[in-house]
């Protein structure tokens, strides 16, 4: 009996809702809403921390950031931590084609004999042995193609980003997947295709495929942070509405629609090339052999509360599509309960009829695909660590603070707020919400039942005290659960 193949497509900044499976009705995504009609469609998958590296992590290990030590950008994935082809058996070809962002990011590693890289920007931090003057295939390809970097080695994500559509990351993803599919239509593979899109620059070859004119902002566009909120959450607020970023003044409607615009653009882009991938599956005859998977590693805020990209706990940056579309006969089911990417390698290995090392922190929800019933509740945890802070620079001892986020608080208390290393608790009925501020204490809770966009924080309100209690709890024993040793034993306002 053939063993199952796994196609593991994934983007980079994708919001949950930029798919009709989620609601979204106005953005153009023929491939991967027909893959949604074949799959598992999970309403609410949450990662484990709203940045790449740590999220990335959690996907290919199955481990939370705190435990593989991937706990901010930039941190190599350690080598005596195994992803999910290094629990595979030797017949399966591996490949992992895109951006990696888990460390020496153009060299074969982890278990993936392919290795095909667009990043060109990440060798300052590749570790010591490593050529630091590699270039990417992406970059290699666009040369042969008779274009010229014009730092004259490789392609900055802002010169990609102008090229034709024919030559951008998506196509050359594409296209390369195509071939490693073909060549292995008698072999088991396992491939990871990764999509830079549409994280920024937020801009590419469709810029101009949708209207801002018929935009639609997010439903809590005019609910920003308050002092109710946390300070991280604030100055996010104030950093992306006090100057243009990304060409975008991000408390402006006809502003924040025109980089809408230009986002879905870019979804709609990997769509296209997405569907050549699943285009060259089904003409080798191997969709009924494939597993299939689709998400992406965080969110983006797209102007939610006034605020771009992610690093905060607020459900756009935290939630994120998944699809899963089981080999063989089957899908086109829906899970409603709370699960997370933390969950989807020992799914998957269970998929594919292996079972899963007994160190991996998340659990398989292949029963459910299978029997297209409800998981058993689990409770969420989502994670924050370090630095990532998203206001510029690498570390926060050495940000020169714009003058307006300094006005709003003092400098220590600027760089403790976005370094706080917070710890958000879903309830497993995925109606609670509790963000845990450990280090300024400026906790957060939310109804999502009843305020699904968060805009009011309960905590400080007499009747939810117990309430809060209760999830702090809840929160401590996830904590235990998964061998967190943060801080969270004290909530000062209850």
């Amino acid at each position: 009996m053939r063993r199952p193949n796994l196609l593991f497509l994934y983007t980079d900044e994708q919001r949950f809702d930029t798919l009709k499976a989620y609601g979204n009705h106005a953005i153009d995504m023929p491939n991967l809403d027909a893959l949604a009609g074949q799959s598992c469609v999970f309403e609410r998958a949450y990662i484990t921390q709203p940045v790449c590296t740590p999220s990335r992590s959690s996907i290919l290990t199955g481990l939370y950031p705190h435990t593989n030590g991937c706990a901010t950008n930039n941190i190599p994935l350690d080598d005596d931590i195994p992803c999910l082809p290094e629990m595979l058996p030797r017949q399966y070809e591996t490949g992992h084609f895109g951006k990696w962002h888990l460390g020496d990011e153009l060299f074969p590693q982890h278990g993936f004999n392919h290795w095909v890289g667009i990043e060109d920007q990440y060798n300052k931090y590749f570790r010591p042995g490593r050529d630091k003057n590699k270039v990417s295939e992406y970059s290699q390809w666009l040369i042969e193609k008779g274009y010229n970097p014009e730092n004259g080695r490789s392609f900055s994500r802002g010169e990609a980003a102008r090229l034709p559509e024919q030559f951008s990351k998506p196509a050359f993803l594409a296209e390369q997947a195509g071939q490693f599919i073909r060549n292995q239509r008698g072999n088991p593979f396992c491939l990871f295709v990764n999509f830079l899109e549409p994280h920024m620059p937020f801009t590419g070859p469709r810029d101009n495929q949708y209207d801002p004119s018929e935009i639609l902002l997010p439903e809590n566009f005019e609910h920003p942070p308050t002092k109710n909120n946390h300070l991280k959450h604030r100055l996010f607020h104030k950093y992306y509405t006090g100057g243009k970023k990304f060409g975008t003044r991000s408390g402006d409607p006809a502003s924040m629609r025109r980089l809408i615009a230009r986002y879905l653009g870019l979804c709609s882009q990997v769509d296209a090339h997405c569907g050549a991938i699943l285009d060259t599956l089904r003409d080798c005859g191997l969709w009924d052999d494939t597993i299939v998977v689709f998400t992406s590693d965080h969110g983006d805020m797209m102007g939610s509360h006034q605020i771009i990209a992610k690093c905060v706990m607020y459900e756009e940056a935290v939630r994120v599509p998944l699809l899963v579309k089981p080999a063989g006969a089957g899908g086109g089911s829906r899970i409603q309960s709370p699960v997370s990417q933390v969950d989807l390698a020992p799914t998957l290995l269970e998929m594919m009829g292996e079972e899963a090392p007994g160190h991996l922190q998340g659990r398989s929800l292949a029963g459910a695909i299978g029997a297209r019933t409800e998981p058993e509740p689990r409770d969420m945890l989502i994670e924050w660590n370090g630095h990532n802070n998203g206001l510029a620079g690498e570390s926060p001892d050495n940000i020169d603070f714009p003058a307006d986020l300094l006005r709003m608080a003092p400098r220590g208390q600027i760089v403790e707020s976005i370094t706080d290393p917070l710890r958000t608790i879903i309830s497993g009925n995925g109606r609670w919400k509790l963000n845990f501020s450990p280090a300024l204490g400026q906790h957060e809770l939310y109804d999502l039942q009843t305020d699904p966009y968060e805009r009011r924080n309960l905590f400080g309100d007499p009747a939810m005290r117990t309430k809060a209690a209760a999830l702090a709890g809840r929160l401590r024993k996830r904590q235990a659960d998964t061998g967190d040793h943060i801080e969270c034993s004290g909530l000062q306002s209850i």
